[in-house]
């Protein structure tokens, strides 16, 4: 892949470790902190299938856009009333934000990410706030060629408009570059629809959907990426 100039990455669940048991102990403190008779488990039930519904809804033809914040805000709001909880539902998406930029990287990530960048360009393109992908990217400690958020986008993965932008900011064609991310659909497909290579990090071994566009890799590593880009 001699003609690959920039490398592209999703942040979360790629980069940095965003695993359920992290989103739970956010929700321990939103629960101890607001004093909510309730278990993790009932407000964790409630709010995900709500934030799955947002995550669907956000990608629909003439839907407007809504960030992280607005969104989990509105799904507390929702699960506190299906509870009869009398929470503070700024406060927990607040609360769930700050959790966020907090997220450890993988043990691979700097070690990948500094062979990566002796040779290749590299970017981040996330769906996320900038509230939370900022700080997470400051803690990472490391410098890429342009950083783009969903809010900033005004737009969610896999919908063409991040990967269009990110591409014009860097100043290139599809062709030359090639996107890793962790989510087949989000990432894979919304790269590959404008003509991107996509890697697809794997590391929990799940099997390809075909229904879905497939990636033109697969890895479970990011420490497997400098051998595979280098690739003539």
């Amino acid at each position: 892949m001699s003609k690959i100039t920039t490398v592209i990455f999703d942040m979360f669940d790629t980069l940095l470790q965003n695993q359920h048991q992290l989103w739970h102990a956010s929700f321990d403190g939103i629960i101890r902190e607001q004093g909510l008779n309730t278990s993790r488990d009932f407000l964790w039930k409630e709010w995900r299938s709500l934030d799955l519904k947002f995550r669907v809804n956000r990608i629909q033809p003439g839907v407007p856009f809504q960030s992280y914040y607005h969104g989990w805000r509105e799904c507390f709001l929702q699960a506190f009333a299906t509870l009869g909880l009398e929470g503070d539902a700024s406060a927990a998406s607040r609360r769930f934000i700050l959790d966020l930029g907090q997220r450890p990287t993988y043990p691979e990530t700097l070690e990948a990410l500094g062979a990566i960048q002796r040779q290749w360009r590299t970017a981040i393109l996330s769906n996320a706030d900038d509230d939370y992908l900022l700080p997470a990217l400051n803690r990472l400690g490391l410098k890429f060629d342009a950083v783009l958020s969903s809010e900033e986008a005004r737009a969610y993965k896999p919908q063409p408009g991040p990967f269009q932008e990110i591409l014009r900011r860097l100043g290139m064609t599809p062709q030359e570059s090639i996107f890793i991310g962790d989510s087949q659909f989000d990432d894979v497909k919304g790269a590959s629809e404008v003509g991107m290579h996509t890697v697809w990090i794997n590391r929990a071994g799940i099997p390809l959907d075909p229904k879905l566009p497939a990636p033109d890799f697969q890895i479970s590593s990011l420490l497997e990426l400098p051998r595979l880009l280098g690739r003539d």
